[in-house]
């Protein structure tokens, strides 16, 4: 099946053919991690204006991160995605120019002010933040300008074929890695509680927390659970499909994550999704193959369990409600406890230095690591809380972390090298597996070899020694009818010489992207844009006004009182992960309640099977 055909003509980053794994980055070492682990592209924050605070960069850090992914034509795409402030335009815009003088290779933003305004020709990434959830919206941003679109990850496979077939923009989808519950973008709750708001990149996120869901008559149904805590997001089996539907870009989220997180998740995306493309006649969209040096599980690393959401539909058992945290691999029951001393039933596969967790008596998550372990009796440094009966869970495989730590991964680019006769002489040349050739003639004396064949096996072996660099001789040819005598350090010069050179030419044919400018007139929008369309500056209300808006709410960060306001929308619905939904009937209102005492209010839309959240009054 020829799907770039199917889906049509792209404006987009990548080239026909081209798909890509789009692995975070939290600074340059995680960066450069996911690069080595066969990361086609990386995403990370500059030290302003990204959605997530904690997690900026420098612009030599970035530059040098740039520099790294491009000798194997992988992309470094920077967020520039949150809502701005009118006094913020400037130094934004500011940052933008640098890092388009850095060479990045995308911008992901969220505040349509920036459309407005005279930016460098990056290619310009719609965040996920842009609620970027209906074939409507898609083509809206299409028309503004935007090449790539970050898809709500709340959208069903049949959702994103209908963006597919609207639209010829290029779209990402996140496969793996942290949910949000409420639609991005569109959570206020955070800035509603305590003032930080998730569209500046200060979320405190309140959706982690207990809460005590509560009937109309104030009867506490379910106390102190994680209701609004949903499990991580992994469509590692469906990656075959979601090609099918039109992605391109495979996100994988984590962006607070450390880089053994990276390197085991895009470890193991990169294995799956190579055994996919070929299928297709698609091609990664970077050079280079990855000796991983380890074998990847993502159940090993940071998970609140997995989901696959609802890209197949409306699903239950999507909530992580018992706690936040990583709960691991079940390892075994407590038959009893002696001190530290803990007897399972069964033989232990712990070992020193294993992390493992429980749930105490009182529904609490708690835990330790193994100091010692044999057969079936393992002896813990705070045991507290656990007792007999209890199930036992590794959180921690300290030897496969190890593994990873200590794995080196290496990404190398195929190369092969000749010595031929050019007509005017014998030159070296070096030809990589994307089709980049350099040559080096060989000066001086040619005077062929004594002993041809030794001295055949003498170039043959001192050329393929390209250990130190990011290439891989995968062969040596010597083309000439007489082989020449060289000596060994004239052959490791000349080699050094050609490889060099041959970076410098890949570099000059590196695929860059450039934004395309509008295709004509911006699409229309509604006349009445309330809070909830995130317009904080004049430049956002000048767009929104030259696209049909005649009322223009602005933001909740503008100081918006949100009391009585929704502040989440979601497609998540407590009643039916609880196994109490009434049907298509109207459903009663339902309330949770901090551990604060703040109460909000859950209205239940069932015609399109969703839940908002409000602040009560």
């Amino acid at each position: 099946m020829d799907l770039m055909a199917r889906h049509g003509e792209h404006q987009g980053i990548l080239r026909e053919g081209e798909v890509e794994i789009l692995a975070p980055a939290r600074d340059v070492k995680c960066g450069r991690v996911a690069i080595d682990c066969g990361a086609d592209a990386v995403y990370i924050g500059a030290y302003k204006f990204g959605a997530r605070e904690a997690a900026g960069n420098d612009l030599d850090s970035i530059a040098n991160l740039a520099d790294y992914a491009h000798q194997y034509w992988a992309r470094v795409y920077v967020t520039v995605n949150t809502l701005l402030r009118d006094d913020e335009l400037p130094q934004t815009i500011d940052l933008i120019s640098n890092l388009y003088d850095i060479g990045i290779d995308g911008l992901i933003i969220q505040d349509v002010g920036l459309l407005m305004c005279d930016l460098p020709p990056i290619p310009l990434i719609a965040s996920t933040q842009m609620h970027n959830t209906t074939p409507e919206r898609v083509a809206f941003l299409e028309q503004a300008g935007i090449q790539r679109v970050i898809l709500a990850r709340e959208l069903s496979l049949d959702q994103i074929k209908d963006i597919r077939s609207a639209c010829s923009v290029e779209l990402e989808c996140f496969v793996h890695g942290a949910l949000c519950v409420c639609y991005s973008g569109q959570c206020y709750l955070s800035y509603a509680l305590g003032g930080r708001s998730g569209n500046r990149g200060q979320c405190a996120q309140p959706c982690r927390k207990p809460y005590d869901l509560l009937d109309a008559s104030g009867e506490v149904l379910v106390s102190k659970k994680h209701l609004l805590s949903l499990k991580d997001l992994n469509l590692s089996d469906h990656l075959d499909a979601l090609l099918r539907a039109g992605v391109r870009s495979f996100k994988i989220e984590g962006r607070l994550k450390d880089s053994a997180y990276v390197a085991n998740v895009v470890g193991f995306y990169r294995k799956k999704l190579d055994e996919i493309l070929a299928k297709y006649g698609l091609h990664k969209s970077s050079s280079g193959t990855v000796d991983l040096g380890f074998e990847p599980d993502p159940a090993k690393t940071f998970n609140r369990g997995y989901t696959c959401y609802f890209l197949h539909g409306n699903t239950k058992r999507i909530a992580s409600v018992e706690t936040p945290k990583m709960v691991g691999e079940v390892v075994g029951w407590v038959k009893n406890v002696r001190g530290c001393e803990v007897t399972l039933c069964g033989p232990s596969v712990l070992r020193p230095g294993d992390g493992v967790a429980f749930f105490d008596n009182k529904g609490e998550l708690c835990g330790s690591t193994v100091n010692a372990s044999c057969g079936n009796l393992i002896t813990l440094e705070t045991p507290q809380g656990i007792q007999a009966g209890a199930k036992l869970f590794r959180n921690r495989d300290h030897a496969f972390l190890s593994r990873i730590e200590n794995a080196r991964p290496r990404r190398t680019i195929s190369v092969s090298l000749s010595i031929h006769d050019t007509g005017e002489g014998i030159a070296l040349e070096a030809l990589d597996e994307d089709g980049i050739s350099a040559a080096i003639p060989l000066v001086g004396s040619t005077e062929p070899a004594a002993k041809p064949d030794q001295a055949r096996e003498t170039i043959c072996r001192q050329l393929s020694r390209t250990g130190g660099t990011h290439f891989d001789c995968r062969s040596v040819e010597v083309e000439p009818p007489i082989v020449p005598f060289m000596p060994i350090s004239a052959l490791n010069s000349l080699r050094r010489q050609v490889l060099d050179k041959l970076t410098t030419a890949r570099n000059r044919a590196r695929p860059r992207g450039e934004r395309i400018p509008a295709p004509g007139k911006p699409g229309r929008c509604a006349e009445s844009l309330s809070f909830e369309s995130n317009v904080l500056n004049r430049e956002a209300e000048a767009f929104y006004r030259r696209c049909g808006a005649m009322h223009i709410e602005p933001a909740a960060e503008s100081g918006l009182d949100m009391r009585g306001r929704r502040l989440m929308t979601t497609r998540y619905c407590i009643r039916r992960e609880l196994g109490i939904c009434p049907g298509s009937s109207a459903a009663d209102l339902l309330y949770l309640r901090d551990t604060e005492g703040r109460i909000l209010r859950l209205e239940f839309d069932c015609a399109r099977c969703g839940m908002d959240i409000y602040l009560d009054l």
